[in-house]
């Protein structure tokens, strides 16, 4: 949850700017050890979310070009 009591955002350029702030935070190198080591690990499972997020773009981006333009268009289902 946010601070307005909502879900967080997660969509793809959210992940990606909490993906870049770890970085910087990382490269810094002003962490210490554990607190690295836990913000590394936050970072592999925001690149793999990321790269799923990419993967079922690309699905999605497949499956209507593989369509006919006269064909009528479907939800798709995620």
């Amino acid at each position: 949850m946010d601070k307005t009591g909502g879900a967080k955002k997660t969509d793809f350029e959210s992940t990606l700017s909490q993906l870049e702030n770890i970085v910087t935070r990382l490269e810094s190198g002003e962490l210490p050890l554990e607190e690295a080591l836990g913000e590394f690990e936050k970072g592999i499972k925001l690149a793999q979310q990321g790269q799923q997020r990419l993967q079922k773009a690309e699905q999605r981006v497949q499956i209507l070009l593989e369509k006919s333009a006269v064909a009528p268009l479907a939800d798709y289902d995620e």
